[in-house]
């Protein structure tokens, strides 16, 4: 996993200045020692622009800091990892098991049940920061031995109901979320991943290799909540996708079929499409003849990578370079929302010197057999939930590479956004949208106004108030649906006559087509229906957002000086606009085929 060791993790800590990252706040509940996983919270904080300061709580006090009166730890956390090892959580479950009876373990489960519900409840009170909740892991050798699963209540099964019951009580809990320990532990093997010695000298169970399953398995998670999560896979052809090289070999002898030596890349295939099915963009960036390589996706046998899965291609003999940026162009994505995969050094390199944001990953042929390892254990793709959107993605993209060759048939621009035949929904936010919602504020960057990253916990919050306003944008054409594309979140919780615009972006996808004027005159339509006259707009600069930076401005919104409170509040440039409602007249495009919006309700 990693290609440092643990003390040489440490000294690259100890000799970079951290400072200048965003502060990343982790509180530690635990009724162990793990300790030792501070500099490896760090070490993946700082690889994700974070610069983590982790908090323990005392040793075996989960209950007390949570359901007790102390709030200083929990406050001030982003985020909160909760450790519960099987021998201190359950002694009877782990060092007796055998001598109890159906109802012995019946009660000590639902024991178990009520204290992971009040812990989570307890949190809950004193902050909204994402939870992740350590299972515990199910011993190697059970009690019963090799009779474990004949035995009706085997140890083994009992502590997986155990884990069960864990992600029911999380499951209850908005941005709470389990952390399968048996998978951490499979991956490590039981031997490397427990360290009896330590456990008994100071109640440390964790062998070193353990922590840093843990600590990369916990960034898998706090890289989908803070909105790291990539985007798109870019696969060169030759020794990746196939072995062997295609201009030389030609499509009878590259190695690809069922049968070794062609089944890694064949297996290696399932998985990208299986990303796929995931919502991840799939791009080729390959040196090749493009004819070449559309009669290999088209007419070899064993190629399970089709050209629908392909949301763009560059297939020729420029740089790769280049040819990165042209498909993060064509795609309307940041370059850091790309994770290229090469066999050759050289492009790989090339790729890290020229386009650094880029995470380039160097495959070797000779190890073809560990490329689907590779790609389903490096979690760059993973998110906290999976919404019909992000199973549509690799279509959505392919639509809008269609309306891109439409947009370049024609020199009048309003004449296009007719012939999209576009249809607009502007609706309050329910429980089936809320998983979007909050994805899309997770990771939106380019058309978002202040950028402000929420969980799933704190839009729900919003949604329950009678001081906010959420709506969620669809937007549909002759192309294609795209799903929810924007959000706007209109708060009121200030002065009385005063509405702010919290929250306003837009998917890239849909950039540059009047929804955002269109979104914005129901924003300051719902915020007159609220009867407040006055609204004030935030633009919190970033270095992905510059493009909206007068956008405010542009509808007809006032500049106003800064609050202390706003200039300070995140260390980032920030402009203040305010338009009076009375006076105020918005702008919006006739071109759309429908608008159809629940403020004409309100």
């Amino acid at each position: 996993m990693y290609n440092l060791t643990y003390a040489e993790i440490q000294a690259e800590l100890a000799g970079r200045d951290l400072s200048w990252l965003q502060k990343f706040n982790i509180a530690v509940l635990r009724n162990i020692t793990v300790e030792s996983i501070e500099p490896l919270l760090r070490y993946e904080a700082a690889h994700l622009g974070l610069n983590a300061a982790v908090s323990f709580g005392q040793f075996d006090n989960i209950f007390q800091e949570t359901v007790g009166e102390d709030e200083e730890l929990l406050q001030s956390a982003d985020c909160i990892l909760v450790f519960t090892h099987l021998e201190t959580l359950s002694p009877a479950f782990s060092m007796s098991f055998s001598s109890l009876g159906k109802d012995d373990i019946k009660g000590e489960l639902e024991r178990n049940f009520e204290y992971f519900r009040s812990v989570l409840a307890g949190i809950r009170k004193k902050t909204e920061s994402v939870v992740l909740w350590h299972g515990v892991v199910a011993p190697a050798h059970p009690s019963f031995g090799i009779a474990d699963w004949i035995v009706e209540c085997g140890q083994r099964k009992t502590i997986n109901q155990l884990n069960e019951l864990l992600r029911e009580a999380l499951s209850e809990v908005k941005s709470a979320y389990y952390v399968d320990m048996d998978a951490c532990a499979a991956r490590v093997g039981h031997e490397n991943f427990f360290d009896a010695r330590f456990w008994h000298i100071g109640k440390a169970p964790y062998h070193r290799r353990a922590l840093m399953e843990i600590a990369r398995e916990d960034f898998v998670f706090i890289r989908g909540f803070i909105g790291k999560t990539k985007k798109c896979l870019v696969l060169d052809c030759d020794n990746t996708l196939w072995g062997g090289i295609l201009g030389e070999d030609g499509i009878q002898n590259i190695q690809l079929s069922q049968s070794h030596p062609g089944s890694s890349f064949w297996e290696f295939q399932r998985e990208i499409v299986n990303l796929h099915n995931r919502g991840v963009l799939i791009a080729l960036c390959s040196k090749n003849n493009e004819a070449d390589v559309w009669e290999v996706f088209d007419t070899h046998p064993d190629m399970v990578l089709k050209r629908e899965h392909i949301s763009s291609a560059q297939i020729n003999w420029e740089d790769k370079a280049s040819n990165i940026k042209r498909i993060a162009d064509e795609l309307n994505i940041g370059l850091d929302s790309l994770v290229y995969l090469d066999d050759s050094a050289f492009e790989i390199n090339l790729i890290e010197c020229e386009v650094p944001e880029v995470m380039a990953i160097q495959l070797m042929p000779e190890q073809a057999v560990k490329y689907r390892k590779i790609l389903s254990s490096g979690g760059w793709f993973d998110r906290l939930s999976v919404t019909e959107e992000d199973k549509q993605r690799g279509a959505m993209y392919r639509a809008e590479i269609k309306r891109k060759k439409l947009r370049g048939q024609t020199t009048d621009l309003t004449e296009y956004y007719r012939s999209l035949n576009m249809n607009l929904e502007i609706r309050f936010i329910t429980e089936a949208t809320l998983p979007r919602i909050t994805q899309l504020t997770q990771k939106t960057n380019q058309f978002n106004l202040t950028t402000k990253r929420y969980t799933e916990t704190e839009i729900h919050s919003f949604m329950t108030s009678k001081e906010h306003d959420i709506l969620g944008v669809r937007l549909n054409d002759r192309f294609g649906d795209s799903g929810i594309i924007g959000v706007g979140i209109l708060d009121r919780s200030g002065h009385p006559n005063e509405a702010r615009i919290d929250t306003f972006l837009l998917s890239c996808r849909v950039l540059g087509r009047g929804v955002e004027d269109m979104v914005l005159a129901h924003l300051m339509r719902l915020a007159a229906a609220r009867g407040v006259s006055r609204v004030v707009g935030v633009y919190v600069q970033t270095k992905k957002n510059e493009q909206v930076k007068e956008f405010y401005p542009r509808h007809g919104f006032i500049s106003e000086p800064l609050s202390l409170e706003i200039q300070e509040g995140r260390g980032l440039s920030s402009n203040l606009f305010s338009a009076d409602l009375g006076v105020y007249s918005s702008n919006v495009p006739d071109f759309f085929d429908s608008v159809i919006s629940d403020v004409d309700y309100v």
